[in-house]
């Protein structure tokens, strides 16, 4: 199959975590929104949807799905997201599009995270893919030679990109982070740091994981 044939496949076995009548947590990207189509043409009736970027509201809001406001919900049975990579143990690189801030925001709302990623995105250990890191403007240059001092990582700013909170992406190479909650505690720290693409401490409790075998579901 095909890598969108293999999106496909994930976003619609997501569904069997939808519970009716709730109100579920909805990430971003393009897997996400192969989950999104498969809610809406599913009839599950949900009371509403917190999303986690405008490009995901704005899709379910075509589809005829309620969007709530983080604000109004006091926690979600899950939410479901994509990842630029997870490892053995459920841990995350997350940001590839730019929504990390917003996508931790909702994630910590939710009892569990249910990641749909096809099978490339399955690491060993996380850091081949660039790992994004949210910053405030005025700090990028700052952060950006600390994590070359601490953790030998080139970041560059993502060209053109402004965040959904205005806030610009560093995007960092080099690295092999074999302490995922402890470098997310860490960087979180840093002065002007909004958020760390490591997903560590809201790490994912199953991956559903697309294989040309089907749908693997891995748990943690």
């Amino acid at each position: 199959m095909t890598q969108d044939e293999l999106k496909t496949l994930v976003g619609q076995a997501a569904l069997q975590y939808v519970k009716p009548d709730s109100i579920v947590g909805v990430g971003t990207g393009s897997t996400v929104d192969k989950f999104i189509d498969a809610l809406a043409a599913s009839g599950i009736p949900l009371k509403g949807a917190v999303s986690s970027s405008v490009r995901s509201t704005e899709r379910m809001s075509k589809l005829g799905i309620r969007i709530l406001e983080a604000s109004e919900v006091e926690s979600l049975p899950v939410y479901i997201d994509g990842a630029d990579e997870i490892d053995h143990a459920g841990h995350m690189v997350k940001g590839g599009g730019a929504a990390l801030t917003r996508e931790k925001i909702v994630a910590d709302l939710a009892e569990r995270f249910i990641c749909i990623a096809d099978e490339s995105k399955l690491v060993d250990t996380l850091g081949a893919f660039p790992l994004p890191i949210e910053v405030i403007p005025m700090a990028a240059a700052q952060v950006a030679r600390r994590l070359k001092a601490r953790f030998g990582g080139e970041a560059t700013l993502r060209a053109g990109c402004v965040t959904d909170n205005a806030a610009h992406i560093l995007d960092v190479r080099g690295l092999a982070i074999k302490d995922p909650a402890g470098f997310e505690a860490e960087v979180s720290q840093w002065p002007g740091v909004i958020t760390v693409g490591v997903f560590a401490r809201n790490k994912a409790a199953v991956c559903l994981l697309g294989t040309a075998a089907g749908v693997k579901t891995l748990s943690f």
